[in-house]
């Protein structure tokens, strides 16, 4: 069975990059190899692998790479970490109109 990976890297200089690729120890030897010079590792290298998780289809793969390249850095840290209770954490809306935050909710009126 083919698998297909969404990873995260830990860079040099502390960043993280998320991708996706179908051959994990291939892709994370061209990064340090600097394969393609005008890449976000190429400057930051050496990289290191910090997550990876397998799916069994590829769109499963790139739908998550894209969910987590629009975390913020400390919720990739949370997943790299498996701190799940802090990734639900930061997923909840925060917004003065959500019906936690509501004026109605403290007055018992919900």
């Amino acid at each position: 069975m083919k698998f297909y990976y969404t990873y995260i890297l830990s860079c040099s200089d502390g960043s993280l990059y998320v991708g996706v690729t179908s051959d994990i120890e291939r892709r994370l030897i061209e990064h340090n190899a600097g394969k393609y010079p005008n890449a976000y590792t190429h400057s930051r290298r050496p990289v290191t692998l910090a997550f990876c998780q397998d799916f069994t289809e590829p769109n499963q793969a790139i739908e998550f790479e894209k969910k987590i390249k629009k975390w913020s850095r400390v919720k990739k840290q949370a997943l790299i970490d498996e701190n799940f209770d802090q990734i639900q954490n930061l997923s909840e809306c925060r917004n003065a109109t959500h019906y936690k935050y509501s004026p109605e909710k403290d007055e018992g009126n919900l």
